[in-house]
């Protein structure tokens, strides 16, 4: 599956959590998000798992815009860092 991110925006209130962030990462590859805490890294997966609506841009999974899909319908896994019910 490829992911393919173009200028997301998320802000909640006042705050900017993920600002115009751009990035394509095709089928097979492995790749990393590094950031400091509160710098949008687990705002973003949310984002691409459907869990968080961006305020700005799209989001295309396999080529096809998932930016409004829901969670069930992008076949995404997604793994929390601390223990929570979904």
């Amino acid at each position: 599956m490829s992911i393919e991110v173009h200028s997301l925006k998320k802000s909640f209130n006042n705050f900017s959590a993920v600002n115009d962030v751009s990035f394509k990462v095709e089928t097979g590859e492995l790749v990393a998000l590094l950031g400091p805490s509160g710098s949008g890294k687990s705002t973003l997966l949310r984002m691409i798992a459907g869990l968080e609506i961006p305020n700005e841009g799209e989001i295309h999974l396999t080529g096809v815009d998932t930016t409004l899909a829901s969670p069930q319908e992008r076949n995404v896994g997604f793994v929390f860092q601390h223990y929570a019910l979904f």
